[in-house]
């Protein structure tokens, strides 16, 4: 028989499960290994979590606020441990694009873009299309309201410009 916290955990989780599924995407593109390891983390952190859980935000915000410092940790101790791993040739080779772009493709190439920002600004990328307001995602990241603002008009022309290019 499930307790009134698990079942409100379970009830939350499941609503925004699709949080995980993208963090993990955004910043485990190429290894599914990887992504399932951290998703799996990030289930774990968000249940140990739960009871100290404020409710001074959504749940959603709180819950990528959980999912981006877990992926955000796990690479730098993955890094840590990489830090002398030669670039081999083949994680040197860009995907290949086609001509005729479909929806999910363009989609692809959005993540992709993403992919490539530094951390914090990948956290900020998701969280305003996930369609978090300016103070939500400040709340988040750590940042002032104001300096999203800023940090979203420079990302958007990025992203805009690698999209460009990747064409």
């Amino acid at each position: 028989m499930t307790s009134t916290i698990e079942a409100s955990f379970l009830g939350e989780l499941n609503e925004n499960l699709g949080i995980v599924h993208r963090v993990c995407w955004v910043y485990f593109p190429s290894d599914p290994l990887e992504r399932e390891d951290v998703k799996q983390e990030i289930l774990y952190q968000l249940w140990k979590g739960y009871p100290r859980f404020q409710r001074h935000a959504k749940f959603s915000t709180w819950m990528y606020s959980v999912a981006l410092h877990t992926a955000i940790t796990h690479i730098r101790r993955t890094a840590r441990e990489q830090a002398n791993e030669e670039l081999t040739e083949d994680s040197a080779v860009a995907p290949s694009t086609e001509d005729q772009i479909t929806r999910q493709e363009e989609v692809a190439r959005l993540y992709d873009a993403i992919a490539s920002l530094s951390a914090v600004d990948k956290a900020i990328a998701l969280l305003h299309l996930e369609g978090h307001t300016y103070d939500e995602i400040a709340s988040v990241i750590g940042l002032t309201a104001m300096n999203v603002s800023v940090r979203l008009v420079r990302l958007k022309r990025v992203l805009r410009d690698r999209i460009e290019k990747n064409r």
